[in-house]
């Protein structure tokens, strides 16, 4: 079984990764003009399959990786420099630039139902970062009763998203735009603290990959 630590870290990092907050701007430009109805039906369809997605990538991402040959090692120290650039642009706030530019391309292209799928499901929350970040988790989990503790953890994030969407004007009007750009920064600051360990435990797995190798 994992242990707390381990399922705290999970939670964070998906949490961190995902971005609820950040979110609940770029939900309410996707919905405009939609009954609050119509949002949640949105909400839980792009919150339902962004589940889907994260839980087959925590299932099969690391035999994917297996068959094309990279070493859960070099992953991590790929996937952590991923999320540090992630978190460097929150710190910076070019992510949530970027995130409303393909909303308002996604609008234009799209039929309001699809939203749910594209972008809201993907890339909006599960995007490359949560993709990346839910294999490197379940790599270091690798039993079944495991599996299914961060299946859970996963479960409960996107419970989490899916609440945050509900209530994404009301929280849009309480974070106003400094709150929001205090936050993205705590959790970019987080994150990159997250992707650095990322790293160091890819550098350690290959080193140890490596001296294990006989010459």
């Amino acid at each position: 079984m994992a242990s707390a630590d381990q399922l705290i870290n999970a939670f964070t990092t998906l949490i961190v990764t995902i971005d609820p907050p950040g979110l609940a701007p770029i939900f309410l430009g996707l919905t405009t003009g939609m009954s609050r109805a119509q949002r949640t039906q949105v909400a839980l369809r792009g919150s339902t399959i962004a589940f889907i997605i994260l839980a087959v990538f925590a299932l099969f991402g690391a035999s994917v990786l297996g068959v094309l040959g990279i070493s859960i090692g070099a992953f991590r120290i790929a996937g952590g420099l991923l999320l540090f650039w992630i978190a460097f642009e929150m710190v910076f706030e070019r992510r949530q630039e970027r995130k409303e530019k393909a909303t308002e391309a996604a609008v234009t292209k799209d039929h309001i139902e699809n939203i749910a799928v594209f972008p809201l499901a993907l890339p909006l929350i599960a995007g490359p970062g949560a993709i990346s970040a839910t294999i490197l988790l379940a790599g270091t989990l690798p039993t079944s009763v495991e599996k299914v503790q961060f299946i859970a953890v996963i479960a409960a994030n996107l419970l989490l998203t899916f609440l945050m969407l509900l209530i994404a004007d009301r929280l849009d009007r309480f974070l106003g735009v400094t709150g929001r750009a205090i936050l993205t920064r705590l959790l970019g600051v987080i994150l990159a603290a997250l992707a650095v360990q990322f790293v160091v435990d890819g550098a350690k797995a290959a080193l140890n990959l490596i001296s294990a190798t006989p010459h």
